[in-house]
């Protein structure tokens, strides 16, 4: 099967009677990676699997407009930020008017916890555990930075926000990380030999 890079199929879409073929090979091409953005902020299969899809309908209808300003990925990666960031706001006050930042970070490590679709070992698990108690904004910037591995002006380019305001929440977001991960494996540790 011919592989096509961004600009062509911008082209293709462009093109009344190869729009759907071209929206079908963005899908191939991005949806998969857009969910695991997404699942890393939201957590719960199902909840990310409607967001994706969200997004993906959002780009039906926005990507007539699309200039091309930033490249497709990053635009669509901005799209399923927004989708994320607007889903944890509605959760946050769906459930209790006064869900603190705390709470919402508590109840997605619950959802981890519970998650049948989690496999993650026990050191994935702490890792993903202390990501989830990072307040919204650093977890977003640690998961650009750790797993996507998106580089500082990329990040600015999807966030708008100054590389040096990036860089420094990632490395607070870095100590923490490190400092809640080695807690939780030094009390499973303790755990496993009482």
């Amino acid at each position: 099967m011919a592989t096509y890079d961004d600009k062509q199929l911008l082209e293709m879409f462009a093109r009344e009677d190869d729009r759907d073929r071209a929206f079908a090979l963005i899908l191939e091409k991005y949806s998969r990676r857009i969910y695991w953005v997404i699942r890393k902020m939201v957590v719960s299969h199902h909840d990310a699997d409607d967001l994706t899809q969200n997004v993906m309908l959002k780009l039906w209808t926005s990507l007539p407009g699309f200039r091309g300003e930033a490249g497709l990925y990053t635009w669509i990666y901005r799209i399923a930020i927004n989708e994320s960031l607007s889903f944890l706001r509605s959760k946050r006050s769906r459930f209790f008017v006064s869900l603190s930042a705390e709470d919402l970070s508590r109840e997605l490590t619950n959802m981890l916890a519970g998650e049948d679709l989690y496999d993650g070992n026990e050191i994935q698990k702490a890792l993903d555990t202390a990501v989830l108690r990072l307040p919204t904004r650093q977890r977003l910037v640690f998961n650009m930075r750790y797993y996507d591995e998106m580089p500082y002006e990329k990040m600015e380019e999807v966030l708008g926000t100054s590389q040096g305001s990036l860089k420094a929440s990632y490395h607070h977001a870095v100590k923490k990380v490190e400092q809640w991960v080695e807690e939780e494996i030094g009390r499973s540790g303790k755990n496993n030999t009482e």
